[in-house]
């Protein structure tokens, strides 16, 4: 399918049509399976969340927001990769609470990024980290979700916030010393 048909049945379905939700998985299945996939690579060995898995989570809780008026597929994925982040780290604060003890790590982004849900406290502080960005400076939030969590490139990114690719980079070097600064309480600077 188009990019232009998934707008298009994404824009239906903003409009209240329920063949529209039941055209849009097959659509987009694929697309959030290789989503989840990338997220999950970095998951330890027998993680509980299957990528299958997380791309019905994050599905459910994707198609209950009506309120939503998908721009676009860009708009969709970066949205998506947003959802699947709650799902790992709702799931994370969970086993974090059967779990005993563990202080809180000092790491890097780069660190956090490779090692999400390798080490439960990692993802956890990176979330934290990123939700204090939020409160500083919100497009800089969405510039690391999309590039990180979404992979999106400078480009796909510009065009899903509605700003230039030179805001987008701006933004992305902004957000990775700031989140270095918070990890890493400023020992170390992040790099990539």
């Amino acid at each position: 399918m188009t990019h232009t048909n998934v707008t298009q049945l994404l824009r239906e379905f903003s409009a209240g049509s329920e063949d529209a939700v039941e055209a849009l998985v097959p659509a987009v299945y694929d697309e959030l399976r290789d989503l989840a996939q990338r997220q999950l690579r970095n998951e330890r060995a027998g993680h509980t969340l299957t990528p299958t898995a997380l791309v019905h989570e994050a599905y459910m809780k994707l198609v209950n927001v009506r309120e939503v008026d998908w721009q676009d597929r860009a708009h969709f994925f970066a949205t998506a990769a947003r959802q699947m982040r709650r799902v790992l780290i709702d799931h994370a604060r969970t086993r974090k609470r059967d779990k005993r003890g563990g202080g809180q790590a000092h790491l890097t982004l780069d660190e956090a990024l490779r090692a999400t849900g390798a080490d439960i406290d990692e993802l956890i502080a990176l979330d934290e980290a990123l939700t204090r960005l939020a409160e500083v400076d919100e497009r800089a939030c969405r510039v690391v979700e999309c590039r990180t969590f979404g992979g999106l490139d400078v480009q796909e990114t510009a065009h899903v916030l509605d700003t230039s690719p030179t805001t987008v980079k701006r933004d992305w070097a902004f957000a990775r010393a700031w989140l270095n600064r918070e990890l890493r309480a400023g020992d170390t600077e992040f790099g990539g």
